[in-house]
């Protein structure tokens, strides 16, 4: 389910096959930082100089309109990377990031230990390009999904990605933990939490899906539309 696969990849592991003596090096270099719900990371405007990983707790990325609004970009956890434009080349960040969990501990990577990591790791370097190449692709599919498709089809997508990334199967049923509410899939929809609440009862109601706080089940993630 490649649409899935672009959607859910935030979770990738850069680091994950560094060679234990490279892990070593590396990791005298990050610096770890720890929060409290509701504090910023980084606020728009700021000058960029790290790429984070969130070792535990959970962010949201936003941005702030011309008239002054917020809107969500989305939702990171636990391993979730972001921060990653500076790769790009970016010098002031255009969206913040502020802790959503009770606590978070958060690892940043200096922009230039960054480079000197990726110049010394040919295979790091092609990952890190990848990676890259997969965020723009996710990027491009939600822009089409807002052109393209109705508010219906869009949660529905939603859900069958995150079942397809996130879930455990329960039988022939597929279970999705999550501590998003409806107002944050609402967000990452481009919907309203109105229209979210109304498509899931209905959803629960044909008995495709069941729903309780903080889990969603799909009956049928093949026929789910």
């Amino acid at each position: 389910m490649e649409s899935a696969a672009v959607w859910y990849l935030e979770g990738i592991n850069l680091f994950g096959k560094l060679s234990p003596v490279k892990a070593r090096e590396s990791a005298e270099k990050p610096k770890r930082f720890e929060y409290a719900q509701g504090d910023y990371v980084y606020f728009q405007g700021d000058s960029a100089r790290h790429l984070y990983i969130i070792e535990q707790g959970s962010v949201r990325v936003g941005a702030v309109r011309d008239d002054g609004s917020e809107y969500t970009k989305a939702l990171l956890l636990e391993g979730e990377v972001f921060g990653e434009m500076i790769l790009a080349g970016e010098e002031v960040r255009r969206d913040f990031v502020v802790c959503t969990a009770n606590s978070a501990r958060i690892c940043a990577i200096d922009r230039d230990a960054l480079r000197e990591l990726i110049s010394d790791d040919a295979d790091m370097s092609l990952r890190i390009v990848k990676w890259m190449g997969l965020r723009m692709q996710r990027m491009e599919r939600k822009i089409e999904a807002l052109i393209f498709k109705d508010a219906r089809t869009r949660i529905i997508d939603f859900l069958k990605d995150a079942a397809a990334f996130k879930g455990t199967e329960v039988g022939q049923e597929r279970m999705i933990k999550t501590k998003l509410t409806q107002g944050n899939i609402a967000e990452l929809t481009a919907t309203s939490r109105q229209t979210v609440s109304e498509i899931l009862n209905d959803l629960r109601r044909e008995d495709q899906i069941f729903f309780e706080r903080g889990k969603i089940l799909i009956r049928d993630i093949e026929s789910l539309k």
